[in-house]
């Protein structure tokens, strides 16, 4: 059956000639700059037969793509000619898309599958094999694109799976860290910022193969599990230690406050710093437990001391007093000084006398204790060096004289032992200390003098 067309505008494409002489382009370029409209030669590769039947060459052989009756052969070409034109110009939108933008290869491979529908057997005059061509270029750039794009979504998955990957690998390291040494509040915050990264890479990220998805989901899962486990573990054994710290505070706490007003001032010290000792090893109750608890403790121990305090300041005082007695007796010792073998048994009986009173002043405030039995020793060291170099003259009351320095000095070691004991009893630490120091300088002195005497056989 002949086909009965309506007459239509003359469309703008390509001529065939063009069409044949067209490269396939594999990287967008620009478009080139407005030309003339071309002059179709479409109809050159058709004629019309006498009977008024229009015929299209092709590679084999012609073939009849319909009539036009009642028009001139001329305008019957031109007609199937147009329609030529309208899907060279289709064929060459469609390549220009898929080579200059970003038409994405599905798109294209559909738009391409369109346009060979169309080609199919058209009733068409034209350069039927450059079409062909032009559409087989329009393939193999559609075939590249999608090798790129496939390229692009392989390396766009593989990048998504190393980021999932790097949040399952820190997901399980803070499940796997020691509860003790981990930041609760600040492991517990990333732990959710991570899984709301792992949801947004779900809902805009590539997609992964789904066995390779599920098992980074399962190890993500599972380091979370153990993670919320171990928390929740950590902190139920922490309230448990901190019930038990808070127990054990509130008894010392209690037994803080009756020692408060207790005079006994040296156990009760002690039994402060056994107190102490306690609390440092009690551990931690909640916060507010905890400072509350030592504020009452803290009160009673400041308590007890400060009224100590007072009670050892008024001893101070009595103890500078016999500071400044025994730095006039300094004076009068170190008055003796230099000392020679013509003034060794007045120098001698003086020190005697002067260690005497020295005994007799009682104590002097700890800072200056080792100060004033420095300067004392320094006199008795001189005495003795004189009592040696004449020992080494032969002096026969050498060793009189050395022994009754021993039987003064076991006095004195006799008396200081018992105010060690004196001291012991009533718990005074400081007290226990001042007559520890001063019973090991009479001892290192008897020692000393001991030797002296028995060089004389003694």
């Amino acid at each position: 059956m002949s086909e009965q067309p309506k007459p239509q505008p003359r469309p703008q494409a390509p001529s065939p000639a063009a069409l044949a002489g067209r490269k396939a382009a594999v990287h967008p370029v620009a478009p080139p700059a407005p030309a003339a409209e071309p002059v179709s030669n479409s109809a050159e590769f058709g004629r019309v037969a006498e009977d008024g039947t229009v015929y299209v060459r092709t590679d084999d052989g012609e073939r009849a793509v319909g009539s036009y009756p009642g028009q001139p052969p001329e305008e019957a070409l031109a007609y199937f000619a147009r329609k030529y034109d309208e899907l060279a110009a289709n064929a060459v939108l469609l390549e220009q898309r898929v080579t200059q933008t970003d038409l994405s290869a599905h798109d294209a491979r559909e738009s391409l599958a369109k346009l060979r529908e169309q080609i199919g057997e058209a009733n068409v005059v034209g350069d039927l094999p450059a079409l062909a061509a032009l559409v087989g270029r329009i393939e193999t750039a559609v075939s590249a694109k999608q090798a790129v794009e496939t390229q692009a979504r392989a390396a766009a998955r593989a990048e998504a799976g190393a980021a999932r990957e790097a949040l399952v690998v820190e997901a399980e390291k803070l499940a796997a860290q020691d509860p003790a040494k981990v930041q609760w509040k600040a492991a517990s915050t990333r732990m959710r910022a991570m899984l709301d990264e792992w949801k947004g890479m779900q809902r805009s990220g590539p997609r992964l193969e789904k066995d390779v998805e599920n098992a980074l989901w399962q190890r993500f899962s599972g380091a979370r599990s153990s993670f919320d486990r171990t928390r929740k573990t950590w902190f139920s054994q922490l309230d448990e230690e901190h019930a038990e710290a808070k127990r054990v505070k509130q008894r010392l706490v209690e037994e803080a406050e009756k020692l408060a007003t207790s005079k006994d001032w040296g156990p009760t010290a002690g039994a402060f710093k056994r107190l102490m000792q306690d609390w440092r090893r009690a551990g931690r109750a909640q916060r507010g437990d905890d400072d509350a608890l030592w504020e009452r403790f803290k009160t009673a121990q400041d308590s007890f001391f400060a009224a100590k305090d007072e009670v050892v300041a008024e001893e101070n005082k009595a103890f500078t007093a016999n500071l400044e007695v025994k730095e006039a007796l300094l004076v009068e010792a170190e008055a003796l000084l230099p000392v020679d073998a013509g003034n060794l048994d007045a120098a001698k009986n003086a020190l005697r006398g002067i260690q005497d009173r020295w005994d007799a002043a009682g104590k002097v405030p700890r800072e200056a204790m080792s100060r004033v039995e420095g300067r004392l020793r320094k006199v008795e060291q001189a005495v003795r060096d004189v009592e040696d170099q004449k020992w080494q003259s032969s002096n026969p009351e050498v060793s009189a004289r050395a022994q009754s320095m021993v039987d003064q000095l076991e006095r004195a070691v006799q008396g200081l032992e018992q105010d060690l004991e004196s001291a012991r009893a009533t718990g005074d630490e400081r007290k226990i200390a001042e007559a520890e120091q001063a019973l090991e300088a009479r001892r290192t002195w008897l020692e000393s003098a001991r030797g002296g005497l028995a060089e004389f056989g003694g």
